[in-house]
């Protein structure tokens, strides 16, 4: 569509929406904004779907599938069950795993992005002015885009950390690690949290050697310590060596001769080694914003890179929002489509809507660790938590998994802030309980709710009625239903 200017020039009309970026919060932009009238271009520099569906969430839990099953066969025995040596082939194993993304690449690819109305281009964006930018085409062409507003969602990519020698190595990332076909020999890895944990576990059950290195005193830091300690325990009876508090001073490489250029040698603080026949490394992520022209457009990004975003994703630049991995928020694929939504929405209709503070988040290890809101750490001011061991759930004791919890965070009015629960469906609760966070509710609430048996909810809804019992044995309600009950008993005589 376009229009001739005064001056003979053709200028092409503004998008309504200009959408940077092809993952999932982009998509879920783009479609949101098609689905409500406007003219929307999505501009992808590689392929559409992102880090979700072709290096993160949907590989990453389709070797855990993969893992589930071979660790579940060498445990066959104690439910009396024999199946002799589980022989791993895991070429045959990153074939399942690429089955699963190409199932699920229909959903994300550009025919099901243009299916809804909006347009998609191929090539990379930089921003040119407030309201302008170009496309650069793979052919070497480029598009000149003018827009009312945009959406950036270019995500974040793989940290390597600037340890001495690490540059001489061929290190592995959660981009890479797929690449691997055969057992890689002695796999390191660097860094203890979620994606850490989640493939080196995984790793260990196909019957690779893997060592997790982790700064940290403790594995996943951000954690309920209790719940770190339940993956610890789950990771050594896997076989993973598992070093915390242990501080890489530099990477030493292999020098032998026939090793790989993947190979060497971690040197800790102290002088302890930890050799590898591969690295890879899971530090954290680092946000996709250079050679954007975020300079040209007026859009400041804080001083880890992130475009600094308000509680409605407005960026410095009122025209531009940001969603997604790039603004500093959780890194889940969840809080991405939900700030996919959010942008489009106020962009297009002129809404306020604010993000959702409530996030919950799961580790995939086994058990996992899923979680939402306020810490279960500990009691603090105005603070108290419920914990229910799941040794008393009928479930976790049928399948012989009773190593894990339910913890539920009160604060000072007794409305549920946060919950952790550490068991091998963690993440299936967790909605309930997010549910719970978001509106207020009382564990009279969740308790009250009737739950199916046996089922693994029950780890949640038990805790909960812990809480209203102990309620009930407080003083002044203990002495209300007492004197309810004489009363009951007496109205009962008279009316015999």
């Amino acid at each position: 569509m376009s229009r001739a200017s005064d001056s003979g020039r053709v200028e092409v009309e503004p998008w309504d929406l200009l959408v940077v970026g092809g993952g999932t919060a982009g998509i879920v932009a783009a479609k949101t904004a098609a689905r409500l009238g406007a003219r929307a271009v999505l501009v992808e520099e590689h392929r559409t779907g992102g880090d979700c569906l072709w290096t993160g969430c949907v590989p990453s839990k389709s070797l855990l599938a993969a893992a589930d099953v071979a660790a579940a066969a060498r445990d066959g025995g104690r439910f009396g069950i024999d199946v002799g040596e589980v022989r791993v082939d895991l070429a045959r194993v990153m074939d399942h795993v690429r089955a699963a993304i190409r199932h699920i690449e229909p959903h994300d690819s550009p025919a099901s992005i243009e299916e809804v109305g909006a347009s998609v281009l191929a090539g990379r964006v930089r921003l040119t002015g407030p309201t302008s930018a170009e496309a650069r085409h793979p052919d070497g062409t480029s598009t000149p885009l003018r827009f009312r507003h945009a959406v950036l969602a270019t995500g974040a990519a793989p940290a390597v950390p600037p340890i001495p020698g690490i540059e001489d190595v061929d290190v592995l990332t959660s981009d890479t690690v797929w690449d691997l076909r055969a057992d890689p020999g002695r796999l390191v890895v660097l860094g203890g949290g979620a994606i850490g944990c989640e493939l080196g576990q995984g790793f260990a059950r196909l019957g690779v050697a893997v060592a997790v290195v982790e700064g940290a005193d403790r594995l996943l830091p951000a954690e309920d310590p209790a719940a770190a300690a339940a993956v610890t325990r789950a990771l050594a009876a896997d076989g993973v060596d598992v070093r915390t508090g242990a501080t890489v001073e530099r990477v030493r490489p292999g020098h032998r001769s026939g090793d790989s250029p993947g190979s060497g040698v971690l040197v800790l603080e102290g002088g302890a080694e930890v050799p590898f026949d591969r690295l890879l490394v899971a530090v954290g992520r680092r946000p996709r914003t250079d050679d954007l022209g975020l300079d040209a457009a007026g859009v400041e990004v804080d001083d880890r890179g992130y475009v600094r975003v308000d509680e409605r994703l407005s960026t410095t630049n009122p025209r531009i929002r940001a969603a997604g991995d790039l603004t500093g928020h959780a890194q889940l694929t969840h809080v991405a489509g939900s700030h996919g939504s959010l942008a489009a929405s106020n962009a297009v209709l002129g809404l306020r809507r604010t993000v959702d503070p409530v996030v919950p988040r799961v580790t995939y290890t086994q058990p996992e660790v899923a979680a939402v809101g306020v810490g279960t750490a500990g009691e603090r001011d105005e603070l108290r938590v419920v914990r229910l061991p799941h040794d008393d759930v009928d479930r976790a004791v049928a399948e012989g998994r009773t190593d894990g919890f339910t913890a539920l965070a009160l604060d000072g009015k007794g409305r549920l802030v946060g919950a952790t629960v550490v068991a091998p469906r963690a993440g299936e609760m967790l909605a309930e309980l997010t549910a719970a966070v978001r509106r207020g509710d009382r564990p009279r609430d969740l308790g009250g709710v009737i739950h199916p048996y046996p089922a693994w909810s029950d780890g949640p809804w038990n805790a909960a009625l812990l809480e209203v019992r102990a309620e009930l044995e407080k003083p002044l309600p203990q002495r209300a239903t007492r004197a309810l009950v004489r009363t009951r008993r007496w109205w009962s005589d008279r009316r015999a």
